[in-house]
């Protein structure tokens, strides 16, 4: 097992369960990828637990908890976050959170409550355009919108700007790329995925401790428990055949093995495989993929709180830099007790497509439009701060859909896993990774006949597919069909 994020621990998960030797090796020296977390001391000699950011479990993950629950049956330790809210410094707050479960329920009560979608704002709607947001297809959606960005299927979309982007673009940017670089197929995916197709409801949980107490120092427990090896530490470097098995090669030594799992961020899978002879087609689609562009993450200490009512997660819309802000100190167990401690406050900036020049300069800008949003802060000590910038999420281009690598490849003996997968159900984001880790378990048991981990999922289709809704509407031009991927 290559990789110790969301994927590569859920294959590990899935395969030491069934007396598979499992070696899991990460370059890190904490265990979580983007979900990781490690120790971190402030100025005043306290320790705290810092990660690398703010993420929602939503509560459609049947996969992600369903590892979950080999360390926590009840997920005890997931606290409900309160509300969805979209906030703005042009219009008022609206909250995406507290809707009825089920579509078209949930639909129906967002068009009744949401002032961004009243007759007026949404008249000029392409009626083709919105209906397609309700007919997903996992190879209809791909033909007709891959080769479009989700800039200009929301330009084209044709509802006003408030509800561009008070309800599109903030939950367009969620994904790290930003709308010019991402493709429409994949947002309109993404929509039926999170919204319109999930019948749990948009509602989310949070670990209510840091994600190192609560989550990976179990996992790995629990694995060392079922006799796996875990090294940190150990990034690899290439692999090679080796009669009928793998050489895994890295700094700390080779590890050999029949079966082996890829579980890396997509530049690092890029930078391995261009340097390791595997089959052609994966080496191909690994060469290909695309790294969005660096997410910045900001956790300050401040020294006040700000104002009672302020949600414990929002969405950011319509700043330059600034796209989410959570407050940590109301959310986990660590920090609420530094608040209570000092009388302050921890705050967390997202930039989730930063186009600032370098960590300093995205933290100046995030506050200075977290100051616009709160005015509070603006008077706000910081009495610490952890930042961070990097580019290891996935991007998802216009004319991509069909060229990333799937679990299987013609490497034989050789899967992939991760959030940029290819994969064969609805998934996003830890859902994706950890769907795609436990098929490439499910396709390594196969291998030594053994039966599947189950997986469940939301329905691939949405409300609309398969209607002639494409006649709707005005149109614009045809969009191109993308060329076959080549295999």
């Amino acid at each position: 097992m290559v990789g110790g994020g969301i994927a590569g621990v859920s294959a590990a998960v899935v395969l030491a369960e069934r007396g598979v030797a499992v070696t899991l090796l990460e370059a890190a020296e904490t265990l979580g990828g983007r979900l990781g977390a490690w120790p971190h001391t402030l100025p005043d000699g306290s320790g705290q637990v810092v990660e690398h950011g703010f993420h929602a479990f939503f509560r459609h993950y049947d996969t992600w908890r369903s590892i979950l629950r080999r360390i926590d049956p009840e997920l005890g330790f997931l606290r409900p976050v309160e509300g969805y809210p979209v906030i703005s410094r042009r219009w008022p707050a609206e909250d995406l959170g507290d809707l009825p479960a089920a579509p078209p329920l949930n639909l129906l009560a967002l068009f009744a409550r949401s002032p961004s979608l009243r007759l007026r704002e949404i008249a000029g709607a392409d009626a083709s355009l919105g209906f397609a947001l309700l007919a997903h297809d996992p190879e209809d959606t791909a033909a007709r919108f891959d080769g479009m960005s989700a800039g200009e299927f929301l330009a084209r979309l044709g509802v006003s700007e408030r509800a561009r982007q008070m309800l599109f673009e903030a939950f367009a940017r969620s994904f790290f790329c930003d709308q010019a670089g991402l493709s429409a197929a994949e947002l309109v995916a993404m929509f039926h995925y999170y919204f319109l197709g999930n019948p749990a409801g948009i509602g989310f949980d949070a670990p209510a401790e840091d994600h190192l107490t609560a989550i990976w120092a179990p996992l790995a427990a629990y694995l060392r428990g079922l006799g796996a090896d875990i090294r940190v530490g150990m990034r690899v470097t290439s692999l090679e055949r080796a009669g009928r098995a793998w050489r895994v090669h890295g700094a700390g030594g080779s590890v050999e093995a029949e079966h082996v799992v890829l579980a890396l961020d997509p530049g690092a899978l890029r930078t391995l495989l261009g340097g390791s002879p595997v089959a052609p087609d994966l080496a191909g689609r690994a060469a290909a993929l695309s790294v969005a562009p660096p997410f910045a993450v900001t956790r300050l200490w401040l020294d006040r709180d700000v104002r009672p009512e302020r949600a414990v997660f929002s969405a950011v819309s319509g700043e330059p830099t600034l796209d989410s802000v959570t407050v940590y100190s109301r959310l986990e167990g660590e920090s609420a007790r530094w608040a209570a401690r000092t009388g302050g406050s921890v705050v967390e900036l997202h930039s989730y497509a930063c186009r600032a020049p370098d960590v300093t300069t995205a933290t100046a800008r995030m506050r200075a439009e977290l100051a616009g949003l709160w005015p509070e802060t603006a008077a706000a000590e910081v009495v610490h701060l952890q930042e961070r910038l990097e580019a290891t999420a996935p991007a998802f281009p216009p004319g991509t859909a069909g060229t990333r690598p799937g679990v299987v490849t013609d490497a034989p003996g050789v899967r992939v896993a991760g959030d940029f997968v290819e994969c064969p159900y609805p998934s996003g984001l830890m859902e994706r990774a950890a769907m795609t880790g436990v098929l490439a378990a499910n396709d390594v048991l196969a291998a030594e006949g053994a039966g599947p981990e189950e997986i469940r999922g939301i329905a691939a289709r949405g409300l609309l597919a398969g209607l002639p809704v494409h006649r709707l509407g005005r149109l614009g031009p045809a969009v191109p069909r993308p060329e076959p991927a080549p295999r």
